[in-house]
């Protein structure tokens, strides 16, 4: 495997050289966290680098059924291996063994490699220990895997998405059928869970926008003592990440074929606890519930038509099938209309979205009813009482009800609908 990096005038690239071994005879590790042009590491060897503090351990590894060689990056403190990083995921060695080397031109001697504390392989001038002046780095090319403190989004100075890819199968981790990525296409960017099968892409799942604590469409738990959620948004990202501000507890979200899922593991216990996964329950496909209808688990049946619409196919609707949605019962007037406030809920699909990030509730309500195309607002940040301002155009998909959580959306209504 040979993965060229570019920095400027030089050129670093891992090399995985392949020899073959009749036998391989396992060695005590030397646990050492950084490697330079002069070291390599080698299956027989059985030499890995550990992480400060001992959490992460890089190295080579092969899967059970198969024989094929992998470098990656895994969990060395969970009673089992744990993989979070695959370095040639696509690429496996078939041969028995492989080397890990880094080269370059004349300024090589100069470059390290390095495992740090988080579990980030990253390759820089040995001068140089600041993030910003990595060479290159694991945690901009993610597997399946979005370990504390790796962005997922946007590098919009780069262009990078950084993404999930599910593992093939679970002793495959050659890229797999989902996928769960920022969609910046929509008026607000959403993290979606895409299924990619025969070459066409289905959106299963979506995060929902940022609301300033969350995403509205992901159960994450607030006010947690060990875990706190990042949204970036600016000129130089578009990017989500976690951090846990107790060390001693180990938190990581995966993508698997079907689900994404976060994990924690509170030592001394003996392994993963699953914390939550997506999708969840029957509500959380999309689309299951057509245009002006939400889902809602605790009715019968699930799909509920929004106050003010009835089914566009009452027959379909009665055999509980509400994927062709509701209809107005009484079209907006654009004068006179207002709103019904909906509470608990995952905002619709932000395909058809615009944002104001400066304005008030009040100024919201005003603006939507000024706009005769505006079908829905909602607040955009609804931290310290609320500001700013989602508002909708044309059709509202993609919506559910939870028991708790969620936020309020305000559906324009005729005045008739209101009462």
């Amino acid at each position: 495997m040979k993965g060229n990096i570019y920095h400027h005038s030089y050129t670093f690239s891992f090399l995985l050289v392949f020899l073959v071994l009749i036998l391989f005879h396992p060695a005590l590790s030397i646990y050492v966290n950084t490697l330079s042009s002069s070291e390599s590491l080698t299956i027989s060897s059985n030499r890995t680098l550990v992480s400060p503090g001992g959490v992460f351990e890089l190295g080579f590894f092969k899967t059970l059924e198969r024989s094929r060689w992998y470098l990656g990056i895994w969990y060395k403190k969970v009673p089992w291996k744990t993989y979070a990083w695959v370095a040639n995921r696509d690429n496996p060695l078939s041969n028995s063994i492989g080397t890990l080397k880094i080269s370059g031109n004349n300024l090589v001697l100069l470059v390290i490699a390095e495992l740090l504390p988080n579990g980030n392989f990253v390759m820089r001038h040995s001068n140089n220990k600041d993030s910003s002046g990595f060479l290159w780095q694991s945690f901009d090319f993610p597997t399946d895997t979005l370990l504390p403190d790796m962005k997922l989004g946007y590098d919009l100075k780069t262009g990078r998405n950084r993404f999930l890819t599910s593992w093939k199968s679970s002793d495959d981790p050659s890229s797999g059928n989902f996928a769960y990525k920022l969609d910046l296409r929509r008026g607000l960017p959403e993290f979606i869970l895409i299924n990619t099968f025969l070459n066409q892409s289905v959106e299963t799942q979506r995060s929902g926008p940022w609301n300033g604590m969350e995403f509205s469409g992901i159960p994450e738990v607030q006010g947690l003592n060990y875990m706190v959620y990042n949204y970036t948004e600016n000129s130089e990202e578009i990017a989500y990440s976690f951090h846990m501000t107790n060390q001693s507890i180990y938190s990581r979200l995966t993508i698997s074929e079907l689900t994404l899922d976060r994990f924690t593991w509170i030592p001394p216990s003996w392994g993963w606890s699953l914390f939550w996964t997506l999708p969840m329950d029957v509500c959380d496909p999309l689309y299951l519930c057509g245009s002006y209808s939400y889902c809602d688990l605790i009715t019968s049946p699930n799909c509920n038509c929004i106050r003010g619409f009835v089914p566009k196919n009452p027959q379909q609707w009665d055999l509980r099938d509400g994927t062709q949605g509701c209809v107005r019962t009484t079209q907006m007037s654009c004068s006179g209309d207002g709103f019904l406030r909906l509470n608990n809920m995952n905002l619709p699909d932000t395909k058809t979205a615009t944002v104001d990030r400066t304005i008030d509730l009040k100024k919201c309500e005003e603006r939507c009813l000024s706009d005769c195309n505006c079908t829905s607002f909602a607040i955009a940040d609804v931290r310290n009482g609320g500001l700013g301002c989602v508002f909708w155009t044309g059709e509202l998909v993609a919506i559910r009800k939870y028991a708790v959580g969620g936020q309020d959306l305000y559906v324009r209504l005729n005045a008739a609908d209101l009462g």
